[in-house]
C-alpha cells in the first residue's frame, strides 16, 4: 500500500519466522486500534497484501504486508490498542533472511499519509480482495457502518459475502446475510436477569452484568478518541465564547441566484459553503484567530495559511476533515470540496492526513434544527465557528418589521491567543459579510 512506513523484518531464531510490528501512523500518535484482521493463522499472504484494518485519529488504515509467506500467528485482536512497535503477526518465509543493504536516508513515510510532496493527496483506503461467493477462513474487509450493522445484529462478518469494491462487505449485504453456518442459541427468559429498581446485577466476582434496561457500548475507537481530545481541550484550553445573530437574507437570494447559472450546475451549494467562504474572508482580516499555541517554546504561531476543518457526523462518531489552503479556494471549489469532505468522512475513507493539520473549524448544528452551539475548540487551534439553524423570524428591518431569514453564529476561542476584542470583531465582520454578501464579491 501506497504510503506505509514498513520497518525491517524481525526474524525469530530459526531465521525464517518474521514478525510485522506496528508501524508509527501518525506525528505523534502513540498506539492504534485493531479493526479487524484480513488474514487468518495457515493464510498465505503476498507482499503489499493488506492483512488488516487499524483505526488511529479517527481515519481507519489498511496495513500491508512487507513481505510474503504463511501466517503463523496474530497476537492481537479486534478491539485491542496496539502501541506503536508492538508485533502484530508473525509470518514464516522459507526464504533465507538476509540483512537488506544500507539504504540513503529518506524521510520516513506515514501509514495513510503518503510522503509529504503527496500531503493533499486523496485516496480511499484499499479493500483487501474477498472471495464473493462463500464464505472463506478470510476475515471479511468490510465498511465501518457494515461492521457497526453486524455487531448490532450479531452477524460475524467471517461469513458474509461482500458485494462492494474488491469483495467489500455493505451494508446491504450485512441486512441480507442469513449466517445459518453460525445459528445462535434463542435466548430463554429465565437467562436475562430481571432489572432491579436500584443498582445493578453482579456476578460472583462482583463484575456489573448487562440487563434488560440497559446497553452497554464499549468506549473504543473515534468515540475513545474523540473523547480523549475533547478532555485534552476543556482540561488545557481556556475558552471563552461569543455570539451574534445575523439577518443573511440577502445571503439565501444570492444562493438562490447562484444555483440558476451555469457556473454552479451540478455542484451542491449549500450556506455553509458561503459562511466558510465569509470565514475566510474574516480570517484574512484578523489573522490571529488562526493561530496556534506552542507550550514548548512559550510561542503564538500565526499561520498564514487555512486548512478549514469541516466537522461532520458519521455513522462511526464526528470526523473533522479539513480543506487544505483552503484560503486559495473560489466559492465553486468550497462547494466541491465540502462535499468531498463530507463524502469521504461518511464513508470511512478519510485519511489520517486528512484529518490532521486543521488551524481553524467550521461546525454546522443548524442541519438539526438547532440556534446555535458551544463547541469545544479542537486541540492544536485557536478558534472554532459554530452555525445555527436557518430559519425565517421577525426582524426589524429598515426600521420596519418583516420576515428575514435569521440564523445564530457562535464562536469559541482559546482566551491565551484570542482576547474578547478580536474574538468579537471576527465574529462581526463574519456576520457582516453574510448580512451583505456582495462584499465578497471580490474574494467569489
Amino acid at each position: 500500500m501506497k504510503g506505509a512506513l514498513v520497518p525491517e523484518p524481525a526474524a525469530t531464531d530459526d531465521g525464517h519466522v518474521l514478525e510485522f510490528r506496528l508501524p508509527d501512523l501518525g506525528e505523534g500518535l502513540a498506539d492504534g486500534e485493531l479493526v479487524s484482521w484480513a488474514v487468518a493463522v495457515g493464510d498465505t499472504v503476498e507482499l503489499n497484501q493488506t492483512i488488516a484494518e487499524v483505526e488511529t485519529a479517527k481515519a481507519v488504515v489498511a496495513l500491508p504486508s512487507p513481505f510474503s509467506g504463511v501466517v503463523v500467528e496474530l497476537l492481537a485482536q479486534p478491539g485491542d490498542t496496539v502501541p506503536v512497535g508492538a508485533p502484530l503477526i508473525r509470518v514464516r518465509n522459507d526464504l533465507e533472511v538476509t540483512a537488506p543493504p544500507a539504504a540513503e536516508p529518506r524521510t520516513n513515510v506515514l501509514v495513510g499519509y503518503g510522503p509529504e510532496a503527496e500531503s493533499t493527496s486523496r485516496r480511499g483506503k484499499s479493500m483487501p480482495s474477498m472471495a464473493a461467493s462463500t464464505p472463506s477462513t478470510h476475515r471479511a474487509a468490510a465498511t465501518p457502518a457494515a461492521r457497526k450493522l453486524a455487531k448490532e445484529l450479531g452477524i460475524d462478518l467471517w461469513f458474509v459475502a461482500g458485494s462492494g469494491p474488491e469483495g467489500a462487505v455493505t451494508v446491504e449485504d450485512v441486512r441480507s446475510a442469513v449466517p445459518v453456518t453460525q445459528p445462535r442459541t434463542p435466548a430463554r427468559l429465565g437467562d436475562i436477569a430481571p432489572a432491579p429498581s436500584f443498582g445493578h446485577v453482579t456476578d460472583a466476582d462482583g463484575l456489573i452484568e448487562p440487563t434488560a434496561r440497559e446497553e452497554r457500548t464499549p468506549i473504543a475507537g473515534i468515540r475513545k478518541r474523540t473523547a480523549a481530545a475533547m478532555q485534552a481541550s476543556s482540561r488545557t484550553i481556556p475558552q471563552a465564547s461569543t455570539f451574534v445573530t445575523v439577518d443573511c437574507t440577502a445571503s439565501m437570494e444570492l444562493l438562490d441566484h447562484l444555483r440558476t447559472t451555469k457556473s454552479f450546475e451540478g455542484l451542491t451549494l449549500t450556506p455553509l459553503a458561503l459562511v466558510a467562504k465569509a470565514t475566510l474572508a474574516a480570517i484574512a482580516e484578523y489573522p490571529g484567530i488562526n493561530t496556534a499555541w506552542d507550550e514548548q517554546n512559550q510561542e503564538i504561531v500565526t499561520k498564514h495559511y487555512v486548512n478549514l476543518g469541516i466537522a461532520v457526523a458519521s455513522d462511526r462518531g464526528l470526523m473533522v476533515p479539513n480543506l487544505k489552503e483552503a484560503q486559495s479556494l473560489s466559492l465553486r471549489e468550497l462547494c466541491r470540496e465540502i462535499s468531498w469532505a463530507a463524502d469521504t468522512a461518511r464513508s470511512g475513507n478519510a485519511t489520517p492526513n486528512d484529518l490532521r493539520g486543521g488551524t481553524f473549524t467550521l461546525t454546522n448544528v443548524g442541519v438539526f434544527g438547532v440556534d446555535s452551539g458551544i463547541p469545544l475548540v479542537n486541540p492544536g487551534e485557536a478558534a472554532i465557528l459554530c452555525i445555527g439553524s436557518i430559519r425565517k423570524r421577525p426582524w426589524v428591518f429598515r426600521d420596519e418589521l418583516a420576515v428575514r431569514w435569521v440564523t445564530t453564529l457562535g464562536l469559541s476561542f482559546d482566551h491565551r491567543m484570542v482576547d474578547g476584542e478580536l474574538g468579537a470583531r471576527f465574529l462581526a465582520t463574519t456576520a457582516g459579510f453574510l448580512e451583505d454578501p456582495l462584499t465578497l464579491l471580490s474574494r467569489i
